[in-house]
């Protein structure tokens, strides 16, 4: 059995939809890692490993606790320095966290934006309450006068990933070159986000994300395969 645990947000239909989850998820499988997923409801996340962390992903490896996912990717790297590193260098931490900053300034807030009704209708129903009344303080808005304008902000949003999709014209098979690296997680977890709530398309059947999110999915023995793609795509 093994001995690391990844604690893992949980919505309806033991959906594991968090970005920040499924970076780590890939992390652990590009170390080789085995590992069990816990999944935790949202209102329980405080009790989970002596109730010290307020959000997921954590990582509980043989009672050394981690939290964060970019935490958890240095933690690997350092204590883990025999298998694939995560982070070549320095240089290509820093690259991978403008890769991040970028998203969430181009996409990620009109993404959450579009979809954050469809995350409220996953949520298990002891988290409802909870996920109405800090989005709504977040958003100034209900969720349901949020979604009244998605369509326009779902244009935005697609535009919002050109950078992806310029990079990937470059002809390298995934945005770290020719093998995966951390920047392609950090892009395919949000997109497995969408993937797993959303209500309404995001991507066209002709985008060229498509065809790098598949390869994504099937690393490491298909960490991401069973998420289908059918609900973002029109």
């Amino acid at each position: 059995m093994t001995s690391i645990r990844l604690y893992d947000l949980q919505v309806r239909d033991d959906r594991r939809p968090s970005p920040f989850c499924w970076r780590a998820k890939y992390a652990l499988a590009h170390k080789g890692l085995p590992f069990e997923t816990v999944p935790v409801a949202l209102t329980d996340i405080p009790a989970v490993a002596g109730g010290t962390h307020k959000t997921v992903p954590i990582l509980d490896d043989g009672g050394k606790i981690v939290s964060d996912s970019w935490a958890i990717a240095d933690y690997l790297d350092e204590v883990y320095p025999d298998r694939p590193r995560l982070f070549g260098s320095p240089a290509e931490r820093a690259l991978c966290q403008f890769v991040e900053t970028s998203l969430i300034a181009s996409a990620a807030r009109p993404i959450l934006l579009c979809y954050l009704k469809d995350i409220y209708d996953c949520v298990l129903d002891k988290d409802r309450d909870y996920f109405r009344q800090s989005r709504e303080k977040f958003i100034g808005c209900t969720l349901e006068e949020l979604a009244s304008g998605r369509a326009e902000r779902i244009e935005a949003a697609r535009a919002g990933l050109e950078s992806v999709r310029l990079t990937l014209k470059g002809g390298a098979p995934f945005l770290s070159g020719a093998h995966p690296g951390y920047a392609d997680y950090i892009v395919a977890g949000f997109l497995l986000w969408i993937a797993l709530v959303a209500t309404a398309p995001l991507l066209q059947s002709d985008d060229p994300l498509l065809a790098w999110l598949a390869r994504v999915q099937d690393l490491h023995g298909g960490v991401g395969r069973a998420v289908p793609l059918s609900a973002m795509v029109a």
